[in-house]
């Protein structure tokens, strides 16, 4: 489907155009990695040593504190998913390098979560066969495709990433609809799942709150995935946008909403900009029955909206 410009109720064909070269798109998305994903910058071209003899394109941490990988292509490129698999496995064996590095970008102490590594690939396209190869690996890849347009306006949508359900349909592109069916796939990063974070209620009741809201955020796009934590359930597109905490008595969300913009506020949510707390997210709710459980709804759907979802 085409873009159009709107002017007078009159449409206007916004063309499509590529990138000079992969630095030009590199360089755009290491400028705006906070805006895009949430992350923040570690270092560029980093070198993989003189054994390796390689340079990953980007190195940064997510809001979770994992470690990342990210690799452009402004054509499509098989040999874009074989470097990747292949950063990853350095990285994996140069924890202590990273680690070096990333405190020296980040000023300090950086307390880097090692149980996922998150590996994106940016291109303008992918195979079908890089689809399934990926699917095979089993590895934590991210397939990202991108469309630039004659006005600067940048496109991004993810349409792969482990736990993804690939299924063909009629004349679609298999690509495309593995990206209409992967988000509803709960990802369970390293050691972590879904079900161990209910477990740590006994209540039947609340149970079954938490059940309904996890359908409730799965069903809001086909694009949100759920990424269980060690302390918390995140439900991110390409960044989180919602944080679920349960408890034995009670269900915390941490929400990306901005809490003094919220009016009137609400009772049992409160603002956690300058307080610690698990999770990302500033706007705090606090979930004790199917009431409150309805009332959080509007709130997650905002904070969805709010990160471009």
């Amino acid at each position: 489907m085409p873009f159009f410009k709107t002017k007078n109720y009159e449409l206007t064909p916004v063309k499509m155009k590529n990138f000079k070269s992969e630095k030009e798109l590199q360089t755009l998305v290491e400028k705006n990695l906070g805006t895009i994903f949430n992350f923040r910058f570690v270092a560029t071209e980093f070198s993989t040593g003189a054994v390796h003899s390689g340079r990953i394109d980007t190195l940064a941490l997510s809001e979770d504190n994992n470690p990342v990988i990210i690799e452009y292509k402004i054509q499509e490129s098989s040999d874009l998913i074989n470097q990747s698999l292949f950063y990853l496995s350095w990285i994996k064996d140069h924890q202590g390098d990273f680690q070096v590095v990333s405190q020296k970008a980040l000023d300090g102490d950086v307390d880097v979560d090692w149980d996922d590594i998150r590996v994106i690939c940016i291109a303008p396209g992918f195979k079908k066969y890089d689809l399934h190869a990926v699917q095979m690996m089993g590895a934590n890849i991210e397939l990202w495709q991108y469309k630039f347009f004659e006005d600067g306006t940048l496109h991004l949508d993810q349409v792969f990433t482990n736990g993804s359900t690939a299924v063909e349909s009629g004349e679609k592109n298999p690509v495309m609809v593995a990206a209409g069916k992967k988000a509803a796939v709960t990802r369970a990063t390293g050691s972590y799942s879904f079900d161990e974070h209910l477990q740590k209620t006994e209540d039947e009741q609340l149970r079954e709150i938490v059940l309904m809201l996890r359908e409730y955020i799965l069903e809001i796009d086909e694009a949100v995935e759920e990424s269980p934590k060690k302390l918390y359930v995140a439900y991110k597109v390409a960044q989180n946008f919602a944080c679920m905490e349960i408890q034995s008595q009670k269900i915390t969300f941490y929400l990306k909403l901005i809490p003094n913009e919220i009016k009137p506020f609400p009772a049992n949510a409160r603002d956690v900009t300058n307080l610690g707390h698990y999770g990302t997210g500033r706007f705090e709710f606090t979930v004790k029955n199917a009431e409150n459980a309805e009332d959080v709804k509007k709130y997650i759907r905002q904070a969805f909206e709010e990160i471009g979802g």
